[in-house]
């Protein structure tokens, strides 16, 4: 039987596996898309961001969390005490992009310190800044935003200390400049997360199917170690531990905190069940976020009952209504809250709670509500929408079943890009529940 478990699981993995390569491939790529990202979109953001000066600083093993992106790929951690600057002379239109450490970092990054001539490495930055004379010195601290609130209290104060006063008044917050940087996706960086999509895509079709479930056998809990191990079999790697529910006509609705945070584990599933799973991997750097649902067919069954297809449907709805709001410079909660009373307006039962998505799975940029703030999110939620940014498109709408007496809840999650040309789905979306037969 093992044998034969083993056989199906290479068959089904064979065209998935076909589009992950290696990890020596890997590197190429992730220091490809970084120089790009360094030499074309990060001179842009600065400009934006109004910042001719961004030092990012962090030691081992308690990186920066943007600092960390900007590492070649054969570093996995920075070095001893790692001090990037990053300067911006927009007259010249030229980017300088330093690091205050022994080593270069990369090929984009060259080293500017000689540790033989200054021992100090604090001095040789304020060398380095006094040579320039920035007009701002933007460093990642933020009250809202954890991607970029990276610089620790330490080097913060050691940093101050050796900073001459008549600089303190430069010092500036990054968070616009760290945020772009962390939201902002490139062509390049979009041609792979197509493919990551495709894979997330794929893998839940394979769990969701007869080759994994059986009817009164399998538990919830056995296709969430299937998916994985699945994931790690193809040697990739989940950024947060799947999860695997259903919903069915003889158990009440759960609550959604229940439903976010204490869903009951190894429940068995049956014919007749409307299962949901939310999963998510990582791949070149680049992180999937996706919920989708499938049905066991009862015996006789060819296709899912219309009430389940129509609520199925609704969820679909109320995602339209949520992305045709997507305008650029309207704020997360502008968008919320504009979607929501349409939604309600249509007669649905909306909650949303859609965040940015990419080089971390919760990433940074405009929140669009969260479960339990469904009224706007200070914060995050009042940074503007931007374009060349992708978003998990998460929500969910209640639906009444009178079949089954009761309510379900439709939760749905794909990724979306929003650019120049509007909103698109990065590689489509669940618009039909998977059958198991």
């Amino acid at each position: 039987m093992t044998r034969i478990y083993t056989f199906l699981l290479l068959i089904l993995s064979y065209n998935i596996t076909a589009q992950v390569v290696s990890e020596r491939e890997r590197a190429v790529i992730v220091d490809d898309i970084l120089e790009d990202r360094f030499n074309t979109l990060l001179p842009k953001l600065m400009d934006r961001a109004n910042i001719d000066m961004w030092v990012l600083i962090s030691r081992e093993y308690n990186e920066d969390p943007v600092l960390k992106t900007m590492l070649p790929a054969t570093w996995l951690n920075a070095r001893r005490r790692t001090i990037l600057v990053f300067y911006r002379d927009q007259e010249k239109n030229t980017i300088e992009k330093l690091a205050v450490a022994r080593y270069n970092i990369g090929k984009s990054i060259t080293s500017a310190w000689d540790k033989e001539k200054e021992p100090d490495q604090w001095k040789a930055l304020v060398k380095l800044i006094e040579a320039r004379n920035p007009k701002k010195i933007a460093l990642n601290y933020s009250d809202y935003f954890g991607l970029a609130d990276g610089v620790v209290r330490t080097d913060y104060n050691e940093f101050l200390e050796a900073l001459p006063t008549s600089y303190a008044s430069k010092i500036t917050s990054a968070e616009e400049l760290a945020i772009g940087w962390i939201e902002t996706r490139t062509p390049k960086e979009m041609v792979y997360f197509e493919q990551l999509v495709d894979i997330t895509h794929d893998i839940i079709k394979d769990a969701f199917s007869a080759t994994v479930i059986t009817p009164g056998t399998t538990t919830t809990d056995d296709v969430v170690w299937y998916l994985r191990q699945r994931v790690t079999d193809m040697g990739l790697e989940t950024w947060f531990h799947p999860t695997v529910d259903i919903q069915r006509s003889n158990e009440k609705l759960a609550s959604h905190i229940e439903s976010f945070s204490n869903r009951p584990e190894g429940k068995v599933i049956q014919k007749g069940d409307l299962l949901h799973c939310d999963f998510g991997i990582t791949y070149l750097r680049l992180n999937t976020d996706c919920q989708q649902h499938a049905y066991v067919l009862k015996d006789g069954e060819t296709q899912a009952p219309d009430y389940l297809v129509n609520a199925f449907a609704d969820g679909n709805r109320v995602q339209d209504i949520l992305t045709t709001n997507f305008k650029t410079g309207k704020t997360g909660n502008q968008i919320l809250l504009k979607a929501l009373k349409e939604g309600k307006d249509d007669r649905y039962s909306p909650a949303i709670y859609t965040h940015p998505l990419g080089l971390y799975g919760h990433s940074a940029g405009p929140t669009i509500g969260m479960w339990d703030s469904q009224g706007g999110v200070v914060g995050t939620g009042d940074y503007p929408l931007y374009e060349n940014t992708a978003y998990a498109i998460e929500l969910n709408t209640t639906v009444t079943i009178p079949a089954w007496k009761k309510d379900i809840r439709i939760m749905l999650e794909e990724a979306g890009f929003w650019g120049e040309e509007g909103f698109r789905y990065v590689s489509g979306r669940q618009d039909a529940l998977i059958l198991i037969d």
